[in-house]
């Protein structure tokens, strides 16, 4: 997989998340995985379509998923609820609506898919045989998101 991929869908976190919750993300080491799948407990995947497909997946644990929800609501949440689920998939959707406007401007024309919300470990999602690349970013007194993007060039 390209670099050049997977530095859209960073910087369109790390502006994204400033913005809508207040925090200064750290990015963490990027590590490759040879298929996609995700060990969190809450998932946001969007699909890439166009010059660029596959999938990119915004996985954190449900604490983190609470807080994420709490700062970008105003108002704290006890159980991740339906209301809950809207805003981390809003979060998954302006990350990956960000990315796909750069990945344009870049030359890669793209649109992406409504975000799904998967709950539960270990969830595996059978993809194209596509290598992915993760990168954990660190959001201060919040928790951990894990982005994982597994894109190539449409064939």
């Amino acid at each position: 997989m390209k670099v050049e991929y997977v530095n859209p869908f960073v910087c369109a976190a790390f502006s994204v998340i400033e913005m809508v919750i207040g925090v200064k993300p750290v990015k963490g080491t990027l590590t490759a995985r040879p298929s996609l799948f995700t060990s969190q407990q809450c998932n946001v995947i969007t699909g890439v379509t166009g010059q660029v497909e596959g999938q990119v997946i915004y996985g954190m644990s449900l604490i983190t998923a609470d807080k994420v929800a709490s700062a970008m609501l105003g108002q704290p949440i006890r159980t991740f609820d339906q209301l809950a689920a809207s805003a981390i998939g809003e979060l998954g959707n302006m990350i990956s609506g960000n990315a796909s406007t750069a990945l344009a401007e870049a030359g890669f024309q793209c649109d992406i898919t409504p975000p799904s919300i998967v709950r539960g470990t270990n969830v595996k999602i059978s993809t194209l045989n596509i290598p992915a690349l993760v990168v954990p970013v660190m959001l201060p007194d919040i928790g951990e998101i894990e982005i994982i993007v597994s894109l190539q060039d449409r064939r």
